[in-house]
Parts: C-alpha cells; sequence; structure tokens
C-alpha cells in the first residue's frame, strides 16, 4: 500500500475518500490487512505528510482509528478524546486539518459501550470529567422515544444517545466553524458520521 502524496491526496474526492475508509473497515472485520511497510511510510513521510481523513473518535482503548480502517502512517488525522466531544481546539485542528492540509473527509465515530455516554446518562460528576461529560447532555435532552430507565443500565437508552450525540456534533462543526462549513457546502469535504461496535469491529457509517 502506498503512502499518500500530495498528488495522490489532491485527486481523491470526499466520496472515494469514505470509500477508503469503508474498504478498510471491511478489511479489518476480515481479519485481513493492506500489504504496507511501515518502516518505510516513516521514510517517506518524514519531510511531509498528505493524509485523507480526519476522524473525531473516543479514547477508548478499543478504538484506534488507523487499526479500524486499516490505514498506515501518514493516512489520517486521528483526533481522540472521551466521547468523541467537541471543542474549539478540536474545531481548529479540524480546520487546520482540511483547510490547510487538505483532507476529504470528517468523520465523527461514536462507539458502541462508550464510558463517557453511560457516564452522561448517569450524571456522573467527577472533577474535571464533569465539564466534559456536560457536553454529551445535549444528546440526553434530544432522545425523546425512552421513557423509562434513562439511564446508563439500559442498552436501548444509551445506544440511542450515543447516535445522538454523533449527529449533534456534526451539526455542531457545520455551525461553529465557517471554515469548514464552506469547504463541505462547495464540495471539497464530506463530514459523515459513523458508530463503531466493540463486539464485531463493524463501523457502521451515517450517511
Amino acid at each position: 500500500m502506498y503512502t499518500h502524496s500530495k498528488e495522490t491526496q489532491s485527486n481523491l474526492t470526499p466520496a472515494s475518500a469514505l470509500q477508503i475508509l469503508k474498504d478498510g473497515n471491511q478489511r479489518f472485520i476480515n481479519n485481513l490487512k493492506a500489504n504496507r511497510n511501515l518502516l518505510q511510510q516513516v521514510n517517506e513521510t518524514s519531510t511531509g505528510q498528505f493524509p485523507f481523513a480526519t476522524i473525531l473518535s473516543c479514547i477508548d482503548s478499543r478504538t484506534s482509528a488507523e487499526l479500524i480502517f486499516d490505514q498506515g502512517l501518514g493516512d489520517i488525522f486521528s483526533i481522540r478524546i472521551a466521547g468523541n466531544i467537541l471543542n474549539e481546539d478540536i474545531l481548529g485542528s479540524m480546520e487546520f486539518a482540511t483547510k490547510v492540509v487538505g483532507t476529504k473527509i470528517i468523520m465523527v465515530l461514536g462507539h458502541t459501550k462508550c464510558g463517557a455516554i453511560v457516564g452522561a446518562c448517569n450524571h456522573v460528576e467527577m472533577g474535571n470529567l464533569t465539564t466534559l461529560l456536560n457536553k454529551i447532555q445535549p444528546a440526553l435532552v434530544n432522545e425523546k422515544t425512552v421513557t423509562e430507565e434513562r439511564n446508563g443500565s439500559n442498552p436501548e437508552f444509551v445506544n440511542k444517545v450515543t447516535d445522538i450525540h454523533v449527529n449533534l456534533t456534526i451539526d455542531r462543526i457545520r455551525r461553529e466553524s465557517p471554515i469548514v462549513a464552506a469547504l463541505e457546502q462547495e464540495g471539497s469535504i464530506k463530514i459523515v458520521g459513523g458508530l463503531y461496535d466493540v463486539e464485531t469491529g463493524l463501523v457502521t457509517f451515517f450517511e
């Protein structure tokens, strides 16, 4: 598998970048790997990087984007934070990744059995974690269908909050970053959501 160059990055469309992620996840769940020489990629990226995707995911130890999408060095900007929450620093990183470096897709990737989502559903308060979990609360408010056991012990509620949180995060990216929103409107990038299943390794893409 080649290392992306400025030319290969430029020739990608947002749709083809999305397909690369889909193909990579299919390899992952089938226990296959693209043939790549990581040490060679170290050398090839030593003078510059031309990643094709920016992925916001959770710090969960099971959700490494490079692994679950079968990507190598220099392929993706990986932004990881508990609960795949959004703040101004992450937005700035996305603006750098897309406007300056030229990635073609932004993906917000949630996952099943997310501890941060469960914590938010249980209204956990603990030090600085309280502020982080508060950023997930809008998803709880927007979940209207579950009327009983609206807490972290109810898998249905947790799963629905997880999906809503991904979609609300995408809405916020568009609303709070005019730079990213303009790139999407002109067709230079695509913003998509997804859910990683920690039991199967499969990513369900929200399109």
